[in-house]
């Protein structure tokens, strides 16, 4: 199973229909936990998402409950990518069935949901600046995590990892 991303409660549908093209481009699936902070619909993801939406596997929870239960079961490790980390997004040993999940826009993610993470990671900024949008921040991490993992070598046309 591929590395997948997970999105806690998005608040942003433009961000969000990004990182469902992302999903869609990379062969990689993506997690919906609600509730968002915008009325859930095509509609509402089109402009971002296009006619990627048709093509990207995403799987709605509706709660984080749900969502967590679902990936203890599974035994997946899950990788929190937030600003309050002291480890380096660069320096992680992803595995291939991680999921990545990002915070809501507006609020990061609260403190039980962090505590439930395995690992959490930052990415490197220069002091000044305070976060990056969340679909450059998962685009960043998830591309690391399918460099290593080999995750890119899946794709039509790109040469095997190796």
């Amino acid at each position: 199973m591929p590395i997948a991303l997970a999105l806690y409660q998005p608040d942003i549908a433009l961000n969000t229909g990004t990182l469902l093209r992302l999903g869609a481009c990379l062969d990689v699936p993506v997690h919906i936990i609600h509730p968002t902070g915008f009325p859930f619909s095509r509609a509402a993801l089109k402009r971002s998402g296009m006619d990627y939406l048709d093509t990207v596997e995403m799987t709605e929870h509706d709660s984080y409950a749900q969502f967590d239960r679902w990936r203890r079961e599974a035994g997946k490790r899950l990788v929190l990518l937030t600003t309050r980390a002291s480890m380096p997004a660069h320096e992680v040993d992803y595995e291939s069935d991680d999921i990545l999940m990002v915070g809501r826009e507006s609020a990061g993610m609260p403190p039980e949901v962090a505590d439930s993470a395995q690992l959490r990671v930052r990415i490197p900024m220069q002091p000044a600046a305070r976060s990056l949008n969340v679909a450059v921040s998962a685009a960043i991490v998830l591309g690391e995590a399918l460099r290593q993992t080999g995750g890119f070598g899946r794709l039509a046309g790109a040469p095997a990892a190796g």
